[in-house]
């Protein structure tokens, strides 16, 4: 499956373009803009401040997400979307060290959402943007890099990583995963964690080993990810601009998922 052609000539196994930029707002410990295509996000990072005695935590930073739509105010979908990111990025951060402070982290669309609600290839764009500040940040401790891509499964039951537009019309089943990267896992050899997955089918019911080959090829394509993003890192250090992934780490991506699908999956 991993070798078909979409519509936009890309690979099952393959995001659109990946850019990945620092930018430097004013009153921001960090931020960063990270997008998949068209597709694009900003995130700032502000921490440890001061932080409201009401909300404050005697054993560790309290942790907000606050969510922004391209234009006019968040609705409840946001807030839930907000608490969905807060829960998944907090596993790779030491709040502890920094007690009765505030950690806040401001997400802002620069794409419009498709329809009622936020799509999972923003979403995905969304927790890649948060990563990217608190890393500029550098004021928290982490344990590691958070990154998430998005999956959908077409009619005839192919699974093609970060869907677009077109794909997303006629998705049987999509969701967005979520993984926690660090450089000791990586030379283990081990997978990484799943922390989040919004994975859900739109016809049909409930498939099981649909989702565990859903999560496999987002592993995959979550490590692309996580790849371009310590790039774009060591290219900020460096004074490089915005960095996007080579062609032979799509194909690698590609090859590895190609493997994935000729061994028996068990669940």
């Amino acid at each position: 499956m991993v070798s078909q052609t979409r519509l936009d000539g890309r690979k099952t196994a393959e995001t659109r373009p990946i850019a990945v930029s620092f930018d430097k707002l004013a009153r921001a410990d960090g931020s960063a803009r990270f997008s998949f295509g068209e597709t694009m996000a900003l995130a700032s990072f502000s921490g440890p401040i001061e932080v409201r005695l009401a909300s404050e935590l005697p054993s560790k930073a309290t942790f907000e997400v606050h969510l922004r739509p391209l234009s006019g105010v968040s609705a409840a979908d946001a807030k839930s979307l907000s608490s969905a990111i807060r829960s998944t990025l907090e596993p790779s951060l030491f709040l502890n060290k920094a007690p009765r402070t505030l950690a806040q982290l401001v997400i802002q669309s620069l794409s419009p959402s498709r329809g009622a609600s936020w799509s999972d290839t923003l979403s995905a764009a969304f927790i890649n943007a948060s990563s990217l500040a608190l890393v500029n940040a550098a004021s928290i401790p982490m344990r590691g890099i958070v990154c998430a891509v998005a999956i959908g499964s077409l009619p005839d039951g192919t699974l093609v990583l970060d869907p677009s537009d077109a794909e997303t019309a006629k998705l049987r089943g999509t969701g967005c995963f979520a993984f926690m990267f660090a450089d000791d896992i990586e030379e283990a050899g081990t997978d990484t964690d799943c922390v989040w997955t919004s994975w859900r089918s739109i016809v049909g019911g409930y498939d099981e080993k649909e989702l565990y080959r859903a999560k496999e090829v987002a592993r995959e394509g979550a490590r692309t990810v996580y790849s371009a993003m310590k790039k774009s890192i060591q290219g900020a250090i460096l004074g490089v601009g915005t960095v996007e992934p080579t062609r032979d780490e799509v194909v690698k991506t590609e090859e590895s998922e190609s493997s994935d699908d000729d061994e028996k999956m068990i669940i």
